[in-house]
């Protein structure tokens, strides 16, 4: 191929193009377990954590929920992927070979979020939310009905492979994934660019801001006990009993058992068995939704 500004653009376009498929065809859940926040800022103050918000009877004044009291924020980090492409390649015509790779980085940027949100709740278990306690931890503090401070956990604890149980159905989610910059392939292949010049190739790259934080601690489980019936009907019991300040029973209830590889089969056989081993019902059958995801492999 002839390398002028036309053909350059023209490579561009088609590399655009395979980019955006593999962007388009990657495989994300991460919005089932995350609350999707744009941002406009360096970071973001999150102060309303600790509320969720129930109704009571009015008897004399309001009571005015105070969103001061649990502040959080979540810087955003910024992220890169940038790849070399040969100017022998431009002249030799190998697009067919260069066009997967730029599928697979356009896959890879999709994909990006879902590492930062299962990669933040596997740490849940040694790092601390906007309370000050680990994200799973036995003593999260709550007020009861008097008004006296107590312990309520969301962990039996464990050391196996970490399975979760996520409350995904409020607009308030476990997790957030906080969107400032989405990814863009962007170029340097300009002929008086640096690294055509003086280095004969190309350099294509992609640019994301983002970051992932916890969210409501109220809303998830996690164990790294066996996943097992006595365990999972423990774990959903404590979650849809779990009260608020003043004993408010919050209404929380279980939507998706996340697990990695390794628990798959434990899970498929908890949740998706009509029948158990001993041929009598499955109590779990169809009780919620199976997540099972790589990125807690």
């Amino acid at each position: 191929m002839l390398i002028n500004r036309a053909n350059i653009e023209n490579a561009f376009t088609g590399f655009k193009v395979s980019f955006d498929k593999g962007f388009g065809s990657a495989q994300s859940t991460y919005e089932k377990v995350a609350m999707i926040v744009p941002s406009s800022a360096s970071s973001e103050i999150y102060r309303w954590l600790g509320q969720i918000p129930k109704m009571r009877e009015w008897l004399g004044d309001r009571i005015l929920n105070n969103l001061e009291a649990h502040s959080f924020s979540i810087e955003n980090r910024k992220f890169e992927n940038t790849i070399r492409v040969r100017r022998e390649d431009f002249e030799d015509d190998q697009y067919g070979i260069l066009s997967p790779l730029f599928q697979e980085l356009g896959q890879a940027a999709a994909e990006h979020p879902n590492e930062l949100v299962y990669d933040l709740l596997k740490s849940g278990f040694t790092t601390k939310c906007y309370d000050g306690q680990y994200f799973f931890d036995p003593d999260h503090a709550t007020l009861d009905e008097n008004g006296n401070v107590i312990s309520v956990a969301n962990t039996d604890g464990g050391s196996g492979e970490p399975w979760f149980l996520l409350d995904g159905s409020r607009a308030i989610k476990p997790i957030i994934f906080q969107d400032r910059i989405k990814p863009r392939l962007t170029r340097l292949d300009q002929e008086n660019d640096e690294n055509v010049f003086f280095r004969d190739e190309y350099i294509y790259g992609v640019r994301a801001r983002s970051n992932a934080g916890f969210g409501l601690w109220q809303l998830a489980w996690g164990s790294k006990r066996p996943l097992d019936n006595s365990r999972y009907a423990a774990a959903r019991a404590s979650m849809m009993s779990l009260r608020g300040d003043n004993g408010r029973l919050l209404g929380v209830k279980p939507t998706v058992l996340v697990v990695g590889p390794s628990l798959e089969e434990a899970a498929r056989e908890l949740i998706m068995s009509q029948t158990r081993a001993n041929g009598a019902s499955n109590p779990w059958h169809d009780s919620l939704d199976l997540l099972v995801t790589p990125w807690l492999g």
